[in-house]
């Protein structure tokens, strides 16, 4: 029988077309075979770094593979999430994104990265208040009472933070423009860094998320003042939200696993239902909160939606607070 050409060329085309799709999948199937990095944009013993130790234990129990935290700190996380963006996207390299690396590219236009160009979201995994963190000898109990001193005191307050353009400095930005305060900001490499100046009085607040200010509270060499969530925290409930004193005052610190751009739909999904069947657990739920953080768990595409919600909220306050450098 004779088969007509055109026929010919268009089972060809067809069967070829299928050989990505196959190889994708077959490539999904049998991911991961080798360890696993995930690059943390800051420190250890930090919030993403801490969370993705505990994803990465998901990972490494349900596949056998090793999850190892790549931790690339500096420049308020830029310098992690431009090493991340250049990875290639076979599912091998992934990225522990926080709010900071929404803010970051919105402030400096010079930054080699996109959080949502440059990246496939995962899943976002949990979020968590900052908290407002001052020396012992600053005379304020209260937000109330930390906003009158700063008015009475314009540019005598110094904060510090991981860096400009990073979360805290911005959640320190919007105190500074709704509650009309006149403050001196102290860049550092790292927000541990800025933690332990506020703990020696070089510097008289900073903010933090507030698992990592809470040990130093507690043992009284820190007073945490308020809250940045619109809701007090459960993991403090005695303190305050600074939206009590000042309404409409909210911003908070969130962990996503994201991939490089161009990493296999497949491949995605299956990372992401990994996330997702661990924060169902009643027990990973409970180790999030022991941190005082929230889990969350989204899909890719929810985890998306929520970065381009996030965007828009911070260029806004990053336009209205004149930060935005060259």
């Amino acid at each position: 029988m004779c088969i007509p050409l055109q026929l010919k060329f268009a089972v060809l085309i067809g069967a070829t077309a299928c050989l990505p799709l196959s190889h994708a999948a077959v490539a999904a199937e049998t991911y991961p075979v080798k360890p696993i990095r995930v690059i943390v944009p800051s420190s250890p013993s930090s919030g993403p770094d801490v969370i993705t130790r505990l994803i990465g234990g998901v990972f490494t129990e349900a596949w056998g593979q090793q999850v190892v935290a790549d931790n690339r700190a500096g420049s308020a996380g830029n310098i992690g999430a431009e090493t991340a963006a250049r990875a290639a996207p076979d599912g091998y390299t992934l990225f522990m994104g926080s709010s900071q690396q929404i803010t970051g590219p919105l402030v400096f236009d010079k930054l080699q990265y996109s959080l949502i160009r440059d990246f496939t979201p995962i899943s976002l995994i949990a979020s968590t208040p900052y908290a407002l963190i001052v020396n012992p000898s600053v005379q304020a109990n209260s937000i109330r009472e930390f906003i009158a001193l700063a008015k009475a005191k314009p540019g005598g307050l110094y904060y510090g933070t991981g860096g400009v353009g990073g979360a805290p400095h911005l959640a320190t930005e919007m105190l500074r423009t709704m509650a009309g305060l006149e403050l001196v900001h102290v860049p550092y490499k790292t927000i541990v860094f800025a933690l332990l100046d506020t703990l020696a009085g070089q510097v008289q607040f900073s903010f933090s998320v507030l698992p990592a200010a809470l040990p130093m509270v507690k043992q009284g060499k820190l007073r945490a003042l308020g809250v940045t969530s619109m809701k007090r925290s459960t993991l403090a409930p005695e303190l305050e939200s600074i939206a009590e004193t000042l309404p409409g005052y909210d911003i908070v610190g969130w962990y996503g696993l994201l991939a490089p751009q161009k990493t296999p739909p497949a491949i995605v999904h299956k990372l992401a239902a990994e996330v997702l069947g661990a924060l169902k657990k009643p027990e990973f739920q409970e180790r999030l909160r022991m941190l005082g953080a929230d889990p969350i768990g989204t899909t890719p595409r929810e985890f998306g939606a929520f970065l381009v919600e996030q965007n828009e909220k911070f260029r806004k306050l990053v336009d209205a607070a004149g930060l935005r450098a060259k």
